[in-house]
């Protein structure tokens, strides 16, 4: 595994995703975490909202089971989403922080990730609530998820420190490359659908996150294998034999090599997919390779 920083925060290039282990047996949530961590993905993707925070409970109730050292692990959530509202609010960002820890049965979290953008957002109020959260020891850095740089700069204006931003970024679901590739012609991939994000994050040293990494559209669903890409799947699964590793792996690798040194979300439930995907953190593509899967989704070069 490779790892990177997140502010203060050495973290594992592929993280574990845990929206869907809410339902999942505990004895399957152990194995889950076991497994993540043999593999060297030490740091585990969380929101209060998953599952109705049930995902953090039972993933709490793991961690304490195994008996697990908290320094050998590192716990992100995010919070910000109300049913039918965005809510940053100091005492909503300070509340939801102490009902993930209590959940957890975790004294601090590692990182705290706004969730998506709250438009009645005050960034004064934002920093008053992560000032007290890292005075008081309970949260260590801090980002954002889904954020366009406009608006990271707005909380930066007041004096936040951001050191991640979880986005969407896949093979399928490339915006963040396609317009940098795209400058100064008249292709549908050069619109400006991220404001500059990629270059953005890696001028303020902010770790972008890729959430659903295998997917296409909004989560509408999985490419790997899927008969609507047959480029895509010949040029995985060719690759994927060359490595020796799994088709899904290569699609995971091929965000790892970008320089920004982007971390992937993994959202696996199964615990032997998960340490086969984490093998990605050690598959380098060549420059033809990460280019030759680009245009097999049918992106062409200017």
């Amino acid at each position: 595994m490779k790892y990177c920083d997140v502010g203060e925060v050495r973290a594992s290039r592929v993280i574990v995703g845990c929206m869907r282990i809410a339902d999942k047996p505990l004895r399957q949530v152990e194995k889950i975490i076991i497994e993540a961590l043999k593999a060297g993905a030490n740091t585990f993707d969380h929101a209060d909202i998953y599952g109705k925070g049930d995902s953090e409970t039972v993933f709490g109730v793991a961690v304490k089971d195994l008996g697990l050292k908290r320094e050998d692990f590192i716990l992100q959530s995010k919070c910000g989403i109300r049913q039918g509202y965005y809510d940053f609010s100091r005492e909503h960002i300070l509340s939801s922080v102490e009902n993930s820890l209590k959940r957890l049965n975790s004294e601090y979290l590692d990182v705290l990730l706004l969730h998506r953008p709250d438009t009645l957002m005050e960034e004064d109020e934002v920093c008053e609530a992560f000032n007290k959260l890292q005075s008081d020891g309970k949260v260590r850095a801090f980002g954002v998820s889904n954020f366009s740089p406009a608006q990271i700069a707005l909380l930066r204006s007041a004096g936040i420190k951001i050191s991640a931003n979880q986005v969407q970024f896949s093979l399928m679901q490339s915006a963040l490359v396609d317009e940098g590739l795209n400058v100064n012609t008249q292709k549908a991939e050069a619109v400006d659908r991220t404001g500059g994000l990629l270059e953005y994050c890696r001028l303020h040293k902010i770790r972008l996150q890729a959430w659903s990494p295998l997917s296409y559209g909004f989560m509408e669903g999985v490419f790997v294998g899927n008969e609507k890409f047959p480029a895509l799947n010949t040029c995985l699964f060719r690759l994927a034999e060359k490595y020796g590793v799994s088709p899904a792996t290569i699609a995971i690798a091929w965000i790892l090599r970008h320089p920004a040194c982007m971390q992937a979300v993994v959202g696996s439930t199964t615990p032997e997919r998960i340490a086969e995907l984490c093998k990605a953190a050690e598959v380098r593509l060549s420059r033809e390779e990460w280019y030759e899967l680009y245009r097999a989704t049918g992106k062409t070069l200017p």
